[in-house]
């Protein structure tokens, strides 16, 4: 079992990692804040069950559970808090840089 938890928190990291690169990569605000959910929701929950897996049965897999329903339920949440407070503040997406405008001026 400890070898299918690292596997499983080994998973996670990786996803972080490719996540992050994710953030990079998007130049808007709110594809960012979507990639940022996912990293925050999908990444540190599987590596919570990676750390459950290994510890087996005992009070910190309990723990790591209650702290897995949490963290489910409230970082999705509070990522849609702030897009749509970004987007009821009038932050929007055509107010910013985009690669479309870059290839319509080398057009011309």
């Amino acid at each position: 079992m400890p070898v299918l938890g690292d596997i499983i928190i080994i998973a996670g990291i990786i996803f972080m990692v490719f996540g992050v690169i994710g953030i990079f990569r998007f130049n808007n605000f709110f594809p960012r804040i979507l990639v940022a959910a996912k990293i925050d929701t999908v990444g540190v929950l599987t590596i919570l069950i990676g750390l459950m897996v290994k510890h087996g049965r005992d009070i910190f897999s309990v723990k790591s559970l209650l702290l897995l329903g949490i963290i489910l339920f409230l970082n999705p949440l509070a990522s849609h808090m702030l897009a749509r407070s970004a987007y009821l503040s009038g932050y929007g997406i055509e107010d910013h840089y985009s690669d479309d405008e870059d290839d319509e001026d080398l057009d011309s």
